[in-house]
Order: structure tokens, then C-alpha cells, then sequence
């Protein structure tokens, strides 16, 4: 096959677009291979952006993915895909360049959910900042090491946590304002929440439940000066992290005629994406953060993993299906997990907790910080979380993949089941 032949092309140069176009590699495709990234970056690690790049450890430079197999790829870095013409089977990317294909991994990921702005209300101010690229680090990191009087973090999830925890190690002030009763509460629910709050409440954190972020202002310089609340109040602060989540990057699929909305692209079981009609487009397939498809192990419901190990493991099984006959085309079987470093604590968790109706912390205790809950579904084990007390963790994913009962476990080692309830999860967001 000559180069000017259509071959395989990666759409997304992250962590999913490079373990996935590896994968057709180790897989033994041999053809022609071009992988295309919106951003002008070799692929990159994002953990350490919120973590090690912000306090200065690491450059935001120093975080490139290592190649675990030579690729003999061409690369077209910089330059977004914008559109797609399947009955054509071309790509469009942002500089007029079309890209014929055979077949197509969309890997594109996720945006970091900008704050949003209302027509008539100009710019907003300068010291507002988003994290999600490697660029979105470097400019964070200068802005922390000038010294702001006071940080402020718009929403308590991951990423807002972890950079409130960055912040006050760095010895600035931080306050953290989130709609919700504690942070995590959407993915943890507020019983585990709150020994987040007393986590921060130990560092310092200056942290404001309930709390409806409304405007920014701006001094004389259009520099941020203060945030307006929807209770009429002020919080003064010259700088701003918007950790509001992330939309799924699938604008440029608009006018594909695909299932595809700011909540991911959907696919079938085999990470083939699905047309308007809900079948199988010929030749396209997704992975990472972008791609939506049913799990196995909660009734097929449609989630979208914005996970590292996910990436990683989506991204080998769609390469493996495009490599396979039609006949051959095998289920995406995944149980979600994730780590997160804050605080001085080591936060793991297996599955998905939102849906749950009962929660029970099987080891430790959330008054020493150190434990493992576990949490449950009409009777069925559904996720479990550790904080610095993940030995079990492994254990209790093999139980929660078998659809055991809650709690699956009972009479481990140092076992004792004396804090169960309910999660308390907030309310989901109106539409």
C-alpha cells in the first residue's frame, strides 16, 4: 500500500490516540498510519498537570508519553479535525487539508467546560484560568508563582481538589466555592464527601458549600477581581481556576450524521461509533474520554470514562476490533477506576457510586481519614473507594465485576462494619 493510499487514521494525539494507533501496530497492521491532534504537543500525560506541573516539580515540558512501539506514523499536530464526510470517508482538518481513511479511531477526548458567557456581558476578565492542556498548566503555574492574594476554585471535583491542595501546599490562600454540600459529592455522594471538607478544612482551605457563582469583575486593568454570588455576596480574589468538568470534543462531527453530543459520541458494545439511527457507521470506531458506550456491568447504561486506565484499555480494544473481521467484533467489558493524590491522601476507587442507595465503610474509618467503602444498588455491590487503605480494592472490583451482594465481603481482616448509610447524593443537574 503506497502512503497516497487511505489507511488508518487516529483522530486525537492524547493518551487514547497513541496507545490505540500502537496497538494497530503490535496488532500487525502494517499500512499507512496518520495520527492528527488539535494541539501542537507530542502526546502528553495529564495527571501531573494538576498536580506536579502547578507546584513547579515538573516542567510542563517533561510530561510526554513514552512510544511503547514504533509507529512509522505521520503525525499532523496543530491542526483540529472540523469535519468529516463518511460517504466520502475523508477527514477535513482546520488548515483545508482533507485526509481520505479506511478506517477512522476518533480519540478526541474532552474540553475543559469554559465559563460561561452571556451575550452582552464582554470579555471576562484577565486571572481566569481553566486546566485541562499542557498549555492551560504552564499558564496556571506562572500565574500561582507570581503570588495571587487569593486563589479562587469554581467547582469541587477532581480537578478542583486537587489544585486547592497545590495551592495551599505552594502556601496561598485558597477558597473553594461549590454549589454542592461537599466536594466529590457527585461522584462520591456527601457522606464520603465530608471527609474531604474536614481534609481541607485542615489545610486551610477556605471552603464554601452551597455557594453559586454568578460574575466576575474586574479592576482597572480588566484584571479579576472579585466573584459576584447569587446571594448578593462577594469573594474577593485576583485568581480564578474554573473547574466546572469537561464537554466531550465532538463539535467537529456536527454534520456527520452521528450520535454524538457534548456528552460523548455514542458507540455499541464493540467501541464502533453509531449513526443518527443508531447503527454501526462502516469503519469508525472510538475510544478515551470522547467515547460513549453501554457498560456490562450497570444493565448496559451509557457512560463515558474520563479515566486514564480507560483511555488505555478502550484504546487497545477498538484496535483490536478494526483490526477483526465483522464476524469478530468483541464486547468492551470495563470496570472504571481512578486515583487521585490531594490533601496528603491517596484517593482510589473502583466503578460508578452515583446511583447508589447505600454506602458502607467496611475498613478503617472516616474519622482517621484511612478506610474503604463500599457502595451498594438494590443489593448489588456497584463501587468501592479507598482513602490510603486500598489493599482490598482489588478484591472488591472482582466482586463488584460479579454483580455480588452488598457488601460483598464480609469477616475480611480487620473488618468491621460500623458506619453504613445512605450517600447522599446531590441532585442531578437540570437540563
Amino acid at each position: 500500500m503506497s502512503p497516497d493510499e487511505p489507511g488508518i487514521v487516529v483522530v486525537g494525539a492524547s493518551l487514547a490516540g497513541l496507545r490505540g494507533a500502537e496497538a494497530l501496530r503490535r496488532g500487525g497492521y502494517a499500512g499507512p498510519l496518520t495520527l492528527v491532534g488539535d494541539e501542537p504537543h507530542a502526546p502528553y500525560d495529564r495527571p501531573p498537570l494538576s498536580k506536579h506541573v502547578l507546584a513547579g516539580e515538573l516542567r510542563p515540558d517533561a510530561t510526554a508519553l513514552p512510544h511503547l512501539a514504533d509507529l512509522d506514523a505521520t503525525w499532523r499536530l496543530g491542526q483540529p479535525a472540523v469535519g468529516l464526510d463518511r460517504s466520502a470517508r475523508v477527514l477535513r482538518l482546520a488548515d483545508g487539508v482533507e485526509l481520505r481513511y479506511e478506517k477512522l479511531l476518533i480519540a478526541t477526548g474532552a474540553q475543559a467546560r469554559p465559563w460561561p458567557v452571556t451575550d452582552g456581558s464582554g470579555p471576562l476578565p484577565s486571572g481566569i484560568h481553566t486546566l485541562r492542556s499542557r498549555d492551560d498548566a504552564a499558564a496556571l503555574r506562572i500565574a500561582l508563582a507570581a503570588g495571587p492574594k487569593r486563589v479562587l476554585i469554581v467547582g469541587g471535583g477532581l480537578i478542583g481538589c486537587e489544585a486547592a491542595s497545590c495551592c495551599r501546599d505552594l502556601g496561598l490562600a485558597v477558597t473553594l466555592a461549590d454549589p454542592n454540600p461537599t466536594p466529590l459529592a457527585r461522584i462520591l455522594g456527601s457522606l464520603i464527601g465530608s471527609v474531604i471538607v474536614s481534609c481541607m478544612n485542615t489545610a486551610g482551605v477556605d471552603f464554601r458549600p452551597g455557594t453559586h457563582v454568578e460574575a466576575f469583575e474586574a479592576d482597572a486593568s480588566g484584571r479579576v477581581c472579585r466573584a459576584r454570588l447569587k446571594d448578593g455576596a462577594a469573594i474577593e480574589t485576583d485568581c480564578v481556576i474554573v473547574a466546572l468538568g469537561a464537554t466531550r470534543d465532538t463539535s467537529w462531527l456536527a454534520e456527520a450524521g452521528l450520535n454524538a453530543d457534548a456528552g460523548g459520541l455514542t458507540c455499541d458494545s464493540a467501541c464502533r461509533a453509531l449513526d443518527s439511527e443508531g447503527r454501526p457507521a462502516p469503519g469508525l470506531y472510538a475510544a478515551g474520554d470522547v467515547a460513549r458506550c453501554p457498560s456490562p456491568f450497570y444493565g448496559g447504561r451509557l457512560v463515558a470514562f474520563e479515566h486514564w486506565g480507560n483511555a488505555v484499555a478502550q484504546a487497545g480494544h477498538a484496535a483490536r476490533n478494526m483490526l477483526a473481521n465483522d464476524d469478530d467484533q468483541r464486547a468492551y467489558r470495563h470496570l472504571p477506576s481512578f486515583w487521585s493524590s490531594q490533601f496528603g491522601i491517596n484517593i482510589k476507587g473502583v466503578g460508578l457510586a452515583d446511583g447508589a442507595d447505600a454506602v458502607a465503610v467496611v475498613q478503617g474509618s472516616r474519622a482517621s481519614r484511612r478506610f474503604l467503602a463500599v457502595y451498594g444498588r438494590e443489593g448489588r455491590a456497584i463501587a468501592a473507594i479507598s482513602f490510603d487503605q486500598a489493599r482490598w480494592l482489588p478484591a472488591y472490583a472482582e466482586r463488584i465485576e460479579a454483580g455480588a451482594a452488598f457488601p460483598p465481603i464480609l469477616g475480611a481482616t480487620d473488618q468491621s462494619i460500623k458506619d453504613f448509610g445512605a450517600p447522599d447524593f446531590p441532585e442531578p443537574r437540570s437540563r
